[in-house]
């Protein structure tokens, strides 16, 4: 009975693999493949592109404008980050129903209250970015609530989640001696759950990054404002130099997320500075800084958003969105729903396209880029190129996954016509480094038994493979590619701000022109993909279990 089980859930992961090849095949039939995609003088600026990666510009001037845009993009990602936290521990804890004594009044708090959580975090925030800059004028303030809602929206879900995986037993133990529910959240629930929430925290404020850097394109300075001017004088050398302080932030939070980390799980050998109280002082420390910079330095004042003219301004553009005293909103013409729905298929074929090509270069690369391979323990086979092709591929990841897609997008759309291809080749350069440290991972943590068995008989690197190493890894490895998939179909809308094609490029011409209609039929469409996408997702993934 085992036996027939098991055959039929490979049989399963068999037929899915095909289907979601076939479904890649398909979105590449939208494309028409010849020379007319590429610009005039696209080579030579891709030649250009590479030339100024291998000779970044170090001027003084350069170095010091890299450095005060950086502390900026960072100040911006702490200070959106510190209002995301308060906002998903209170939505979070009130979503998770812990709060609530009848089952009713549990169900009701979680739907209300995961669908706010759901709303916010299913809008990128680019547009959140852009929409309050519509609103309220330029200010700091509208990058960070930018960045805090719809982290907020991530965080609080993910926190909603884990109370409500906590072990029973020690909860029913704290009621049964008398616990009021706001004591059984304190002393049951979170102490079981805030070394995974700081863990996950530490994560997205290493996403934060990049997204803060992206919020100069709606006019917000940082690292991005800078990469932007470089682009627009086509210096390409200064470009990367400020991409490389980018993924110099980047690294940094990795490495400072990486001892939170095991300070949290290694009890017995602590870093001094993962122990506790220096990180708690150190992250004090960085929030204080980043607020007071950003209220002296960038002389921001929150209570200037709500003065009397933000407040009109706010009216009047929430109420374009609405369609109030318009005679024919687009969210009510059937043309216009039939030209923003064309849209939205290609928007769909590119995080398809996208999701494919980054799978196929991360699969390639997999193998060599898990520490397990490179010392041999896995296969029982020590090679003098190992070492050095792991760290080459890992250095590689890190540099896809630091740079953000916009960023990429920014450079593609230069050797690329306007379409859904440079789109979709942005999409994949950033998320195949994730979906490859995702996946060597899984190859690291695998249980080496059956490898090992493989190798001492005397199979080949490909039967190790595919006999292997595959049969054991492939269900984590679709359960990435489906929840990387969901992320990019959110990001779709943000590279076709740059000419990549899809809801993007349009959303981007409605902001032009004031036509505030076609935003909200826009939104409403890039909400059902994401609707799309998580319910395929879901569902794909029940059937790879």
């Amino acid at each position: 009975m085992m036996k027939l089980i098991s055959s039929l859930q490979l049989h399963k992961r068999f037929i899915l693999t095909l289907l979601l090849l076939a479904v890649f095949l398909w979105s590449l039939t939208s494309i028409h493949w010849n020379r007319e995609l590429f610009h005039a003088g696209g080579i030579p600026t891709m030649l250009q592109i590479f030339e100024g990666l291998i000779q970044p510009n170090l001027a003084p001037s350069i170095l010091l404008a890299g450095l005060e845009s950086a502390w900026i993009t960072l100040a911006y990602a702490v200070a959106g980050m510190s209002l995301a936290i308060v906002y998903a521990f209170i939505v979070g804890v009130l979503a998770s129903g812990t709060l609530t004594t009848s089952k009713f009044s549990r169900f009701i708090s979680k739907v209300f209250f995961r669908g706010i959580l759901g709303f916010t975090r299913s809008i990128h925030e680019l547009i959140w970015a852009w929409l309050f800059v519509a609103a309220v004028g330029l200010s700091p303030y509208a990058a960070i609530l930018a960045l805090a809602i719809p982290y907020g929206g991530i965080l609080g879900r993910i926190f909603a989640d884990m109370l409500n995986d906590v072990p029973v037993e020690p909860i029913i133990a704290l009621k049964a001696a008398g616990s009021s529910r706001l004591q059984t959240l304190v002393y049951g629930y979170l102490p079981l759950v805030w070394a995974d929430f700081i863990s996950y925290t530490m994560y997205r404020f290493e996403c934060a990054i990049r997204s803060s850097a992206i919020m100069s394109f709606v006019g917000l300075g940082g690292l991005g404002f800078q990469i932007q001017l470089a682009l627009s004088d086509l210096k390409y050398d200064a470009v990367w130099t400020f991409v490389f302080f980018l993924i110099a932030l980047v690294i940094f939070v990795d490495g400072w997320s990486h001892l939170v980390r095991k300070g949290l799980t290694d009890h017995k050998r602590k870093s001094v500075f993962a122990s506790g109280w220096m990180s708690v002082l150190f992250a004090t420390l960085l929030i204080m800084g980043s607020w007071m910079y950003i209220t002296y330095g960038e002389n921001a004042r929150l209570y200037e958003l709500f003065s009397e003219k933000n407040m009109e301004y706010a009216k009047k553009f929430f109420g374009g969105l609405l369609g109030i005293n318009q005679e024919n909103p687009a969210f009510l013409d059937g043309e216009s729903w039939a030209n923003v729905l064309k849209l939205t298929l290609e928007t769909l074929e590119m995080s398809i396209m996208a999701i494919g090509f980054s799978t196929i270069v991360a699969f390639i690369t997999v193998i060599p880029a898990a520490r397990n391979i490179a010392n041999g323990n896995l296969t029982l086979k020590k090679r003098w190129y190992n070492w050095p092709l792991f760290a080459f591929i890992r250095l590689l990841y890190i540099f896809s996954r630091s740079v953000p897609e916009l960023v990429w997008a920014m450079m593609i759309i230069f050797i690329f016509k306007p379409g859904i291809l440079p789109g979709a080749l942005a999409l994949a350069l950033h998320n195949f480094g994730i979906l490859g440290k995702l996946w060597a991972e899984v190859v690291e943590d695998m249980d080496p038994r059956p490898i090992r068995n493989l190798a001492a008989s005397g199979a080949s690197k490909i039967e190790i493979l595919f006999y292997g190493i595959l049969p054991i890894v492939l269900p984590r490895f679709l359960t990435y590619i489906l929840y990387r998939w969901e992320v990019i179909m959110r990001t779709t809308i943000v590279v076709g701000f740059v000419g990549a094609g899809g809801l993007g490029m349009d959303f981007k011409l409605a902001m032009s022109y004031f036509n505030y209609t076609q935003i909200t039929l826009l939104l409403l469409c890039y909400m059902i993909l994401v609707l799309i996408a998580d319910f395929a997702s879901e569902t794909t993934r029940k059937a790879v279990k």
